[in-house]
This record gives C-alpha cells, sequence and structure tokens, in this order.
C-alpha cells in the first residue's frame, strides 16, 4: 500500500509507473496496470487519487485521437498501450498497439470508479467524452461478419497473453469491448435524459452523430464470443485451440521466461500463455459466468500458463478462491506477495512490480474475502487460509467506510463512515448501521 500511495500521480497530469519510483525499469512509462490492478486498490482506499489517474488519461486523449487517425481510423481514440505524454512508446507492435483491450480496460476502469463514488460530475465533465471516443474506435475495428453468423467480430488483435498475438476474437477483448459499448450506450442514454444540453454540447464538440449510439448497441449485443462447445470452455481466440500445447515437459526451468529465450515467431506457434487472459475476462466480469464454467477456464488455462508477466499470479489466486481450490489460492497469493521480496521475477533490480503490489491487496480483499460489486451492490465471500489466524482491511463504497475482519471465529462488518447500506455475505442480505 505504501508503494501504491507514494507512487501515484495527484495532479491529473501524471499517472503510475509499472515500477513505481522504485526503479528505470520501462523508462517510467504507464501501461494498462494502472486501471486493471492499481485503481481498483485506490478505488476502495482514496477514490480521489483514482479520479486524478483517469483525470489523466483524458489529458492525452487528443493524442489518443490522433493515435487513432495514424492508425488509419477517422473517428475515434485509440489510447497508447505504453507511454507518458500520450505518444505511443512501445516499439514492438505485436505485444504494443495490437493490444487494443487498452481502450476497454481504461472504459471499464471509468465504470468501476463510478460504480464506487457515484462521481457524475466527473462523468459528465470527463468520463462521458472518453467512453464516446473509446467506443467509437471499437467500431470501426470490428464489423459485422457474414460467416460468423453476422456477429461482431475484431480481428488482429492481441489480448493479455502476450505469447498469442495477432488473433481473430480474442475472447478477453471482445468481452471488454462488449462492455466498453455496452456501457457507454447506457451513459449516451443517461446523459439525453438528464443532462440534454451537456449531451448536446458534447456532440456538437466531437461531431457525434445519433446513428452511432445504436451501431454501439448493436455491436454489444452481437459480439461473436468464441466458445467451444466440445471442451465446453471460452476459447482464448478463433484458433487458439488448433495448436499444439507448448512441450512443458521438456522445456528447462532456466528458459523460464519464455520471452527471453525463444523467438516471439516460435511462441504463437503454440497453446501458451504468458498470464491471465481468459481468465481474468472472467474475474473481471464474474457475475457473468456461472461457477462450473469458471472451473472448467480456470483448470485448462491454469495447465498452460507459465506466469512469466507479474501480473498473473495474483489473479490466479483470487479466481482460485472463486472456484474452492484454496489451496493453490493460498500458494499464488504467497509468490504474489512475496514477488519482490524474493526477486521471483529475477528483475526487481530494475525496480517493484507496482500492479503486482496492487494485485495482492486484491488477493486478500477479492481472493480470500470475495469482494465483488454488481448492479450497485456490494459482496463478500469470506475464507480464511489454514495458516493465518485472521485479517481484516478497510474499504469504501458509496461513501461508506466498512471494516471487515475475518477471523477463526467467523466474520465482522462493521460500518465506520456513512449512511445504512445493504451488503451480502455469502449470500445473506445484512444491513450495516453505525
Amino acid at each position: 500500500m505504501f508503494h501504491l500511495l507514494q507512487s501515484s500521480g495527484r495532479d491529473g497530469k501524471t499517472n503510475i509507473p509499472a515500477k513505481g519510483l522504485s526503479g528505470e525499469g520501462y523508462e517510467g512509462h504507464y501501461f494498462w496496470d494502472t486501471e486493471m490492478y492499481m485503481i481498483p486498490f485506490f478505488n476502495n482506499n482514496s477514490p480521489n487519487v483514482s479520479r486524478k489517474l483517469l483525470e489523466y488519461r483524458f489529458g492525452i486523449l487528443d493524442k489518443s485521437r490522433q493515435r487513432a487517425l495514424q492508425m488509419g481510423y477517422k473517428k475515434g481514440a485509440l489510447y497508447a498501450w505504453r507511454t507518458i505524454n500520450g505518444d505511443e512508446c512501445s516499439a514492438y507492435y505485436p505485444a504494443g498497439t495490437a493490444q487494443y483491450h487498452i481502450n476497454a480496460d481504461i472504459a471499464f476502469s471509468i465504470k468501476k470508479y463510478m460504480e464506487v463514488t457515484e462521481d457524475k460530475e466527473f462523468l459528465i465533465q470527463f468520463g462521458a467524452e472518453m467512453l464516446f471516443e473509446t467506443a467509437r474506435f471499437w467500431i470501426q475495428l470490428g464489423g459485422f461478419v457474414e460467416r460468423k453468423g453476422n456477429k461482431f467480430c475484431i480481428n488482429c488483435v492481441t489480448g493479455p497473453n502476450e505469447y498469442t498475438a495477432m488473433v481473430n476474437n480474442n475472447c478477453y477483448t471482445n468481452l471488454m469491448a462488449k462492455e466498453n459499448l455496452k456501457y457507454t450506450y447506457e451513459v449516451a442514454v443517461w446523459m439525453k435524459d438528464s443532462y440534454l444540453e451537456v449531451y448536446k454540447d458534447l456532440s456538437k464538440k466531437i461531431n457525434l452523430e445519433e446513428n452511432e449510439l445504436f451501431l454501439w448497441k448493436r455491436a454489444a449485443d452481437q459480439m461473436f464470443i468464441p466458445y467451444d462447445e466440445k471442451l465446453k470452455i471460452y476459447m482464448q481466440d478463433d484458433s487458439f485451440l488448433n495448436k499444439e500445447v507448448w512441450d512443458f515437459k521438456n522445456t528447462p526451468k532456466e528458459n523460464y521466461p519464455l520471452l527471453v529465450h525463444y523467438h516471439p515467431l516460435t511462441i504463437y506457434k503454440y497453446q501458451v500463455c504468458k498470464q491471465a487472459d481468459t481468465v481474468l475476462a472472467e474475474f473481471l466480469l464474474n457475475h457473468k459466468f456461472s461457477k462450473e464454467q469458471k472451473k472448467r477456464d480456470y483448470d485448462y488455462y491454469e495447465a498452460i500458463t507459465t506466469h512469466d508477466s507479474s501480473l498473473s499470479m495474483c489473479i490466479f489466486s483470487i479466481m482460485a478462491n472463486e472456484v474452492g481450490y484454496h489451496k493453490k489460492a493460498y500458494n499464488y497469493f504467497m509468490k504474489t506477495a512475496r514477488m519482490d521480496l524474493d526477486n521471483i521475477q529475477g528483475n526487481t533490480k530494475d525496480g517493484i512490480h507496482a500492479a503486482n503490489m496492487a494485485g495482492t491487496w486484491m488477493g486478500i480483499v477479492n481472493g480470500f474475502a470475495g469482494m465483488r460489486t454488481h448492479d450497485g451492490v456490494l459482496s463478500f465471500t469470506p475464507y480464511l487460509p489454514d495458516k493465518w489466524e485472521a485479517y481484516s482491511f478497510k474499504v469504501n463504497y458509496k461513501n461508506r467506510t466498512i471494516n471487515v475482519n475475518v477471523n477463526k471465529t467467523g466474520v465482522e462488518y462493521k460500518l465506520l463512515y456513512g449512511a445504512n447500506i445493504l451488503i451480502i455475505d455469502s449470500g445473506n442480505k445484512i444491513e450495516l448501521t453505525k
């Protein structure tokens, strides 16, 4: 928490480098690490910092519009994968620019920030414009493909798994783009109903046409999500299951991480995951998948994931808790928590792994305590690891502060600040009062 708090920009013009302020790895650049790993921490601890980090993204929106034009798209914005001032700094486009999901990650972060804070002023002043411009980009990047049943497909992309690049219909990307489009449509309708003049001014500013809203909704409703009926799993992309599985048995331990020892074109030929991809989508969009589905997908993708990225083990810990693999959850969590203490990735000399540190917090709060939010309701499914006596934490949610304490006798929720609130504990509704 210290590293995250002391590394974060608070002026709306700076963000959080992937290595915090601790080293020169990645030259101080910002990635999706901020939105998908670190802002969740700030949302529940210092939401004012979350707002400033998102304001930074608004500050580089014009550069992102220029990036979209450079890529041949006349409307919308494409955020840089790796940047400080908004310009793309990634030299290797298959693992950089092709990770278009950065747009959806930022949009998702806006949505989660709004769920926690209900900060309408932010949405009107900053968030809506970012949402509209990212949604416009998806409409141009993808298209309705007849051979796929006229479903909306997004081709030639790279998902979070950078060991599988330039594929069609990456499951994570399509799921998150769908969420981006759906939420943007909802925000546009809300603005028209509640702040019509503001909506008109924004539409005029960015030349938004009314039919674009219906395209957002249609694309979201018709989004193609790859699924294998035989294995009953979500496919990482259209072609992933058509590849051989990487020969893990005959890969020496010293040859990890793979990207340091093998050419990308060699790695791209195989079923192998650098980090959580489909599993990450099922954590973020948790309510959309059954527990049985999550378990099948977890089992399949865990077996072929190397965790060569520091962003991976925290997600596998969280989802292991959800599907009932508590021993695995604990082991993944301890590797997450000790990553820089033990130099597990072998590169702590270049700086700490800031997103992994946020992932440690998530491992307790979203993992062992099972915290989720859906439809404006906060829920928990607490579990206490055998080796622990207790754990506790505080979360901010909708202008309330709640203390959660889990020990060997049970769980205690205490409302420290704010109005009464209804939460859910292991499926049971509880009203917290002061």
